[in-house]
């Protein structure tokens, strides 16, 4: 059985593990081990992921397979666009559960979310070497641009900005 919960800060250790186990698998190609541990303390910490939970309103979800949490996402109406675009944030997925429609399920719920909350259009950032993109664009996400983030101590994420449109 499959379950999705809305979250707050009382699910911040279940999502930095989930997050420590997710991104050992997606980034270990494209990041080095020193800036892959430092994004996660930059993203991922308890103090981070609250401040994103009760400053900047991204609501979590996860997502619970067989009664354990196995993945997550994040959005939020985009800053200054009256709510008509969103932003995922995130969306991660146990590596060992790959296959089998989780990954879909959770970003069909996110989806529902926001174009039940009157969102347009639906952006997210993806790595350019993350294989990743491939399951967006089978979605309808279209790449709007490049995007070059410093995120300091000499590190950039090197994205794509990309956008599904609801409407």
């Amino acid at each position: 059985m499959t379950d999705i919960r809305k979250v707050g800060i009382e699910s911040i250790a279940i999502i930095g593990s989930l997050a420590h186990l997710t991104w050992q698998t997606a980034y270990k190609d494209i990041l080095s081990p020193e800036q892959m541990n430092y994004m996660l303390e930059l993203i991922y910490s308890p103090a981070a992921l609250t401040q994103q939970i009760t400053v900047k309103g991204h609501q979590f979800v996860l997502i619970f397979h067989e009664e354990k949490p196995v993945g997550f996402a994040s959005y939020s109406p985009r800053e200054g666009d009256a709510d008509l675009v969103y932003r995922l944030h995130k969306i991660y997925l146990d590596p060992s559960l790959k296959g089998k429609g989780l990954g879909l399920t959770l970003i069909n719920y996110v989806i529902n979310e926001v174009r039940s909350a009157g969102a347009q259009q639906l952006e997210l950032n993806v790595n350019r070497d993350n294989v990743t993109q491939t399951f967006y664009k089978k979605l309808g996400f279209i790449i709007l641009r490049e995007e070059d983030i410093d995120i300091g101590n000499g590190y950039f994420m090197n994205d794509y900005v990309m956008s599904l449109p609801l409407r």
